[in-house]
């Protein structure tokens, strides 16, 4: 069914709502999800079996307001949270803290590779900020669209600007593209493999099949000789000859004029 996405602006989960053509892409919304939360439409959709959250209304001048507020509120809390955590000894990771509207509930995001027994820190927290406390765990890669960085690309990780789910992602991306399977290289901000690696897959996947192995011979127009490199986005081969005298020469050919050899 045709639904419309809402992106809540405190989450990386998206939220599913009935469609109204009278809301376009972009509209700041306030919906119900166990307490009033700002998100904006992100468009529509085709889902199936989804639950569908209810807009309470478009976002007021004061709502805006308010979140800013509550933004800052939120930010200003995380290290007052990571303290009472590490004063408990709790092996958990907090990324980062956000709010319902009118601040009856905190939610607490981590990460941990464990379960965690934060049962005293909700009771400690709930006393100290007057609040319902919430704790959600969530993956680095949720951390990381939600908080956001600059990937080593120079723009704002694609998370962050406009992904919604999280494809797989496999080393095997990478030596398709014939990339250094080095950690700084390969992986993102999160410390997980980078989700553009999925982006060009299925291309160099192809390639893979249709360019000639390292070291195979193929049949150019000047005669039989060794690969050596291949560019796979130039559609290029470079090929080695060795001549009579033992010398050699080296040309590059389009993948179209050559053939693979015996």
């Amino acid at each position: 069914m045709q639904v419309m996405e809402i992106v809540l602006f405190n989450s990386s989960t998206p939220l599913f709502c009935k469609v109204d053509e009278n809301l376009k892409k972009g509209t700041r919304v306030v919906v119900d999800n166990n307490g009033l939360e700002v998100g904006a439409i992100k468009g529509v959709k085709e889902v199936d079996n989804v639950e569908l959250t209810n807009i309470v209304r478009v976002c007021t001048k004061e709502d805006n307001i308010s979140h800013c507020e509550n933004c800052k509120y939120a930010r200003a809390l995380l290290p007052e949270i990571k303290k009472e955590a590490d004063n408990l000894g709790l092996d958990m990771k907090i990324g980062f803290i956000s709010t319902n509207l009118d601040r009856s509930k905190i939610t607490v995001n981590y990460t941990a590779d464990e379960r965690v027994d934060f049962r005293e820190l909700i009771k400690i927290l709930g006393a100290k900020y007057k609040a319902r406390i919430e704790m959600r765990q969530i993956g680095n890669r949720d951390e990381s669209k939600v908080v956001g960085a600059i990937g080593m690309c120079g723009r704002v990780t694609c998370c962050k600007l406009y992904l919604t789910d999280f494809d797989k992602v496999s080393i095997k991306m990478a030596k398709n593209q014939n990339i250094a399977l080095n950690p700084n290289k390969i992986n993102g901000m999160c410390g997980r493999l980078l989700c553009c690696l999925k982006y060009e897959d299925e291309f160099y996947e192809d390639m893979q099949k249709k360019m000639p192995k390292i070291n195979s011979s193929v049949v150019t127009p000047d005669g039989v000789g060794k690969v050596t490199d291949t560019n796979f986005l130039k559609e290029q081969v470079t090929v080695c000859f060795t001549k009579d005298d033992e010398s050699t020469e080296i040309k590059t050919y389009p993948l179209a004029d050559i053939k693979k050899g015996k």
